[in-house]
């Protein structure tokens, strides 16, 4: 089951996500797709991990996240827009072929029998990009983003810390 968290930044998703990892599972696994860019995004990374306790499980991987273990599970993935980067660098900022990879990715995750909660950033709400990059990532963000909430069973849209469901699919 994937279930979907995404909002701007400081919207309160990782806090959200974490909490309810932790409502259904006494140790989650708390997936981390983040390169170390620079000391500033160090200490954010810090940040993170001393919110968690002792309960949590963590790994780091910038793709590939469907090899990790975690069958039978409770994991958050943190995030989407990180773990994105990563492929359109790789991808050498080609949003058709990452787009693809991703995609591939979301659909190796679903088949595993685990709840998801996967994080993103909605980017498309602010500002204009000012470069060619900054736009086609934009675009590429807004394309995943609709695809992962396309096969989730839940999507959470987070504002000012408050968690507004955009869909419920009942299961069994």
């Amino acid at each position: 089951m994937i279930i979907y968290v995404t909002g701007g930044v400081r919207s309160g998703k990782s806090r959200f996500a974490m909490e309810m990892a932790l409502q259904k599972s006494k140790n989650p696994v708390y997936v981390a797709t983040a390169k170390v860019w620079d000391d500033d995004f160090a200490q954010r990374i810090r940040r993170h991990q001393d919110e968690r306790g002792p309960d949590w499980t963590s790994f780091e991987s910038e793709k590939d996240l469907h090899l990790l273990p975690l069958a039978g599970r409770v994991a958050v993935i943190d995030c989407v827009t990180l773990w994105l980067t990563n492929l359109f660098f790789e991808f050498e900022y080609n949003i058709e072929k990452t787009l693809t990879a991703f995609k591939a990715e979301i659909d190796a995750l679903a088949r595993i029998d685990a709840t998801l909660i996967i994080i993103s950033n909605e980017i498309g709400m602010g500002v204009h990009a000012e470069t060619e990059a900054g736009r086609k990532f934009t675009d590429l963000q807004g394309w995943a983003n609709q695809y992962v909430a396309s096969v989730a069973s839940e999507a959470i849209l987070m504002v000012s810390g408050l968690p507004l469901t955009l869909k419920t699919t009942k299961i069994g």
